[in-house]
């Protein structure tokens, strides 16, 4: 049942009409048109959902950077209620160079560590955030340990292929280095959680934020082809990409959102990630 009157109490103006949106792994989204001429985006939930969890990533975002997020208007367990965003163009040439400014800048957002202050989520599932001085250590433990035994608790990641990814995670410091200094991050980089107007970006949503390597994001947006040649020609301008990215880091990077897939839609995903080991030699 829609929480008509529960949306009203709260933003003080009656509902007049709402409609499912696509999207939203974490509560089943809608729009909704209010009397006073606003319109929201109300995710539903219930005890567990990570809708509190969302709320205070996007809230987190707004203070601590100039990425444009929605704004979050009210959030519980069972409802979060944030501010609509058009979605009114495609990701051409313009929009994936205003992407390449933002992402930069929300990259230029640092801190002591990597991690967060606390879990967060990503697709719906649970992201541990332990903060540590190495980015290394929390790559390997916190991210691809982690979400491989996820997956193959699951029963999605067969348990050879958990082992082929334990053998290549002790060897990781041949490939992945310490960057400079941890990046705020978006975390969930793709298509469908990027929203443009005509040849700019009006929003991000579904956020999976944590300080990291800056390079994982990159390596991310590339997976389902989100952005090219127009996106990194002008964060490179901003942020210089170090060499090695593209022919092997990026590579090692997606294995993480790779594991995710694993873990969330089965089996379809896991030849992409025997792939990835086997062209490391493992």
């Amino acid at each position: 049942m829609f929480p008509d009157a529960e949306i009203e109490n709260i933003l003080g103006a009656r509902v007049l009409d709402w409609s499912h949106l696509s999207g939203g792994c974490v509560g089943d989204v809608c729009r909704v048109d209010l009397a006073d001429g606003r319109r929201v985006v109300a995710k539903l939930g219930g005890p567990g959902s990570g809708l509190t969890t969302e709320g205070w990533m996007l809230d987190y975002l707004g203070h601590k950077s100039r990425l444009p997020v929605p704004d979050v208007l009210h959030v519980d367990d069972n409802l979060l209620l944030v501010s609509f965003i058009e979605n009114g163009g495609g990701l051409d040439g313009r929009a994936q160079e205003h992407a390449a400014e933002l992402l930069a800048d929300l990259h230029g957002v640092t801190a002591p560590r990597f991690g967060l202050e606390r879990d967060t989520l990503i697709g719906g599932l649970a992201q541990p955030n332990g903060e540590t001085d190495s980015w290394v250590d929390f790559f390997r433990e916190q991210r691809l340990l982690y979400m491989g035994n996820e997956a193959r608790h699951a029963g999605r990641l067969p348990g050879d292929v958990l082992k082929r990814l334990e053998k290549f995670i002790e060897k990781l410091e041949h490939w992945i280095g310490e960057p400079q200094q941890p990046s705020l991050i978006h975390g969930d980089m793709w298509g469908g959680n990027v929203i443009s107007g005509q040849g700019h970006i009006a929003g991000f949503v579904d956020p999976a934020i944590y300080y990291a390597d800056p390079e994982i994001e990159l390596a991310f947006s590339t997976m389902f082809a989100t952005f090219g040649e127009p996106f990194f020609k002008r964060y490179s301008e901003i942020r210089p990409i170090a060499p090695g990215f593209f022919e092997e880091r990026r590579a090692i990077y997606n294995l993480y959102p790779l594991l995710v897939h694993v873990r969330l839609f089965g089996s379809g995903y896991v030849g992409s990630v025997e792939h990835t080991l086997s062209r490391f030699g493992f």
